[in-house]
């Protein structure tokens, strides 16, 4: 089993950044998963922000975010980050981070998820 808690959210103003955690525990060896972060805001469906191999070689992003934000991780810390820059108001969302064995760009390619962190971003 896996636990993700991930950490950092709260209120930015508009061109701001902030940083996001997903500390990992559990028996699995986590290490060896690809972990994705995805958002969803109110009445909306969950969608893909970004992912990345077990390894941290291969990034992915969805295009609204590319140049913007980065996802790394921390194999020895078990922590995957999301360093979000520029921020939007239209990036105002609960972020969750997951887990899966590929680094794809679906809901479903992940097995494990966190309980998710708000970030809300004014004009």
């Amino acid at each position: 089993q896996v636990q993700l808690v991930e950490s950092g959210g709260g209120l930015v103003q508009a061109g701001g950044p902030l940083r996001l955690s997903c500390a990992t525990s559990g028996r699995t060896f986590v290490c060896s998963y690809a972990m994705g972060w995805f958002r969803q805001a109110p009445g909306k469906e969950r969608e893909f922000v970004t992912a990345i191999n077990w390894s941290g070689g291969n990034t992915y992003y969805a295009d609204l975010v590319k140049g913007r934000f980065t996802i790394s991780r921390d194999n020895a810390k078990r922590t995957v980050y999301l360093q979000m820059n520029s921020l939007k108001p239209a990036d105002s969302a609960v972020y969750y981070c997951a887990a899966g064995p590929r680094a794809l760009g679906s809901v479903g390619a992940y097995d494990y998820w966190g309980q998710g962190t708000q970030v809300t971003v004014s004009s």
